[in-house]
């Protein structure tokens, strides 16, 4: 076991063993472009400098005293932009030869920028898939008909979990399982999520929230299907019998509390209510708010919303170290991310 990290006033007390620890950074959204602006135009946008920031990155962690068990790469690696310059394949390439230098696994998340860049299809071929590192143990029928015969890839959702240590799990969701982004046009959840879609946002520019009764249902957005769901449910019922402490990860914040109105999943209270109904999760980490954000919910989950690379000034940072405790979770943060110490509230 490797010696309780030193910084903090009083932050790390008590006599609990490090029991490992794992990287995590988000929103990088590289291409060899000038600097530009948000959706909104309030914010800065470093394209070709969160190349640098990520080697940065890797560079540190590469470093640390206790060897990281993995990465969580919260998604959107590369910018929609780059669909546009026709660069898409280009710019992956260069941000996965940056973290090919990291000498830990990547467990990557999927956000609106890939969809942008890749189909689905592509991207469940290509690197962006991690899920050859997933946990092979037995769940229930759900779990099952993620691979049922005649589906189409397109009609799959990207989720998986792993447990780096007895008593730990991870679990990826896939926030854009319900979107119509990176879908095929003649699939059923393409339909589906244009429906829902347009249900719920009348206006002409899909992306704009202006007016809307549920902010978050806009094409920058997705959704999580039942089959997720409930496959979601099964995974953390086997982890609440095997009384294992659960960290969900998402590219879209799942509550208000992190993320503020418009960058949340647009079913979130779905995924909340799986969560809610198990003992075992005690975090949710995702990106896709630029900003960050964190709240502690009324069943004591902490949700952490990680603050993005591509806004991240060159002379600044954005990742984050999460050492891991019996106790509690431990953020050391650098740049812009501010170090958080989330103890586990239910046992």
């Amino acid at each position: 076991m490797d010696a309780t990290p030193t910084w903090g006033s009083g932050a790390l007390t008590g006599n609990s063993e490090m029991c490992f620890s794992f990287g995590v950074i988000a929103d990088i959204q590289y291409a060899d472009l000038e600097d530009g602006y948000n959706f909104w135009r309030s914010r800065r946008r470093y394209y070709r400098h969160s190349l640098h920031l990520l080697q940065s990155a890797v560079d540190e962690w590469n470093k640390e005293d206790s060897q990281l068990e993995f990465v969580l790469q919260l998604g959107d690696i590369i910018d929609g932009f780059n669909a546009q310059h026709k660069t898409s394949e280009s710019a992956l390439r260069r941000v996965m030869n940056k973290f090919k230098k990291l000498r830990a696994p990547i467990h990557h998340t999927w956000g609106n920028h890939e969809l942008y860049n890749f189909t689905r299809d592509y991207l469940t071929k290509s690197e962006l898939n991690s899920k050859s590192l997933e946990d092979q143990i037995f769940l229930g029928s759900a779990a099952r008909s993620q691979d049922s015969p005649g589906d189409t890839a397109e009609e799959h959702y990207y989720a998986y979990h792993f447990s780096p240590v007895p008593k730990f799990r991870f679990i990826l969701l896939d926030a854009y399982d319900l979107s119509i982004l990176g879908r095929d046009k003649s699939t059923q959840k393409y339909q589906d999520s244009l429906k829902l879609l347009k249900e719920k946002n009348p206006n002409e520019n899909l992306n704009s929230p202006t007016g809307l009764a549920e902010p978050q249902f806009v094409e920058f957005n997705g959704g999580f299907s039942q089959a997720q769901l409930d496959w979601f449910n099964e995974v953390l019922t086997f982890s609440d019998t095997n009384q294992e402490k659960v960290v969900v990860v998402g590219h879209i914040p799942i509550h208000p509390g992190s993320t503020g109105s418009v960058c949340l999943a647009w079913n979130y209270k779905d995924a909340l209510s799986v969560i809610h109904s198990h003992q075992c999760v005690v975090c949710f980490l995702a990106g896709h708010l630029h900003d960050g954000g964190y709240y502690l919910d009324s069943h004591g989950v902490h949700h952490l919303t990680l603050e993005g690379i591509v806004e991240t000034p060159p002379q600044s940072q954005a990742f984050g170290t999460i050492y891991v405790y019996d106790d509690k979770l431990v953020l050391k943060g650098r740049g812009r991310i501010p170090d958080k110490v989330m103890y586990y509230t239910k046992h």
